[in-house]
């Protein structure tokens, strides 16, 4: 492990002159160190997706979305139909088929705002195997250029340290990142931005469910009012009196039940009903200000009242449009720069959007915008739309 390590670090005390003149300053003082992730990501997982009905159907909303779509290849211009790259996407490693090892690999994402891949490769250093790394595991280790010099994977104690040589071509890891103001080597996740959200509609959820086990009464106090020739209560006979008060009234099995008792007795409450509060409204807003956050359209996780989209089918349509379009474009990008060289520089991944059910209205505005242009000829609009020319197709 030491020989490794100073193998690993050789070198980066004095750091090459490069073109650059900014890119070897922005870990400078970090090289060869790891660098710790910013947010803790358990906490992230627990509080967010485990506790939180909204961001679990935001995200799955999303990853299962990406998942579905079929992947492309490309030689140049030429669709490819098979090609090894094709397979390691549709079987990724044996543990996982591909649409599980996308899903998972766009839950990080979206949780920890990072994903990572670690490739395996063959005799021929050709990948072979793909999976995805938990974020929360994998620290960066800084280069001298501004990029990573390698990543620590820390599982049970045990290290491992992933290779990230760019000049030998040897990129055992590919790190998905969001855009994170504030840190170099990591990404911020949604759930960072609506943290607050998603803490107000925890609590709410606490609240309704402890004052529905407390039968649905809110906290308050016992008033006894001695008589003027009466003595007030031992400390004996409040503890007794609110032992009595406990068992008889709190939970929900003994809602209903009645509460005697002797002398003068006043009960007063502490605590303001729900309706003061508000919190059905207030629970809806923290919900919509969530799934703005994930950029899922509010009524796609069943929050009543919102009028911004005519139905479910044009919010699907949104989803699709403003955010899985998007983030699948930049998966592409990034599979295009790391996966793709290792075969062939000519090739290039894409995806098939016509495959998806959710933007048959593009599909629609585009095939009447076509058909009904009086300016183009048969073969111009088959070209526009996919199709190859016909005999005589070329006459206005």
């Amino acid at each position: 492990m030491k020989r490794f390590w100073k193998t690993l670090t050789k070198g980066l005390e004095q750091p090459k002159k490069t073109g650059r003149s900014t890119a070897p300053y922005v870990a400078y003082n970090l090289l060869g160190r790891p660098v710790w992730t910013p947010r803790d990501y358990q906490q992230l997982a627990d509080e967010g997706y485990q506790k939180n009905v909204i961001v679990y159907r935001c995200v799955n909303l999303i990853t299962r979305g990406i998942s579905s779509i079929p992947w492309l290849l490309y030689d140049r211009d030429a669709e490819v139909e098979r090609h090894p790259i094709l397979e390691l996407l549709h079987v990724p490693n044996p543990r996982q088929a591909g649409s599980a090892f996308m899903e998972s690999l766009m839950g990080h994402l979206l949780l920890s705002g990072n994903a990572y891949i670690q490739a395996i490769f063959d005799g021929d250093n050709l990948p072979c195997e793909l999976y995805p790394l938990r974020p929360d595991r994998m620290k960066v280790i800084p280069g001298e250029s501004g990029t990573p010099l390698a990543y620590e994977y820390t599982v049970d104690n045990a290290k491992r340290y992933l290779n990230c040589d760019r000049e030998q071509g040897n990129v055992a890891v590919l790190h998905f990142k969001h855009f994170h103001p504030l840190n170099d080597w990591y990404g911020m996740s949604p759930i960072e931005a609506a943290a607050r959200s998603i803490d107000q509609h925890n609590v709410v959820a606490e609240h309704n469910l402890s004052l529905l086990q407390n039968g649905g009464r809110p906290s308050g106090a016992l008033m006894f009012r001695p008589s003027p020739n009466g003595t007030p209560l031992t400390d004996s006979q409040r503890e007794g009196l609110r032992e009595d008060i406990k068992n008889i009234y709190e939970g929900s099995t003994n809602a209903g039940k009645v509460l005697v008792l002797e002398g003068d007795f006043d009960w007063k409450e502490m605590g303001l009903s729900p309706k003061d509060l508000d919190f059905i409204e207030g629970k809806n807003l923290s919900a919509r200000e969530i799934a703005q956050a994930f950029g899922v359209p509010p009524i796609l996780v069943g929050i009543p009242g919102d009028a911004t989209f005519a139905n479910y089918k044009e919010a699907r349509y949104h989803l699709w449009e403003d955010t899985i379009v998007p983030l699948i474009e930049s998966i592409v990008a990034e599979l295009n720069l790391w996966l793709c060289p290792f075969f062939d520089k000519n090739l290039r991944l894409g995806y098939d959007l016509d495959s998806i059910p959710a933007l048959a209205l593009r599909r629609e505005a585009t095939w009447n915008k076509i058909s009904t242009s009086n300016f183009l000829t048969i073969n111009e609009k088959r070209q526009a739309v996919g199709y190859s020319p016909i005999p005589g197709g070329d006459i206005l």
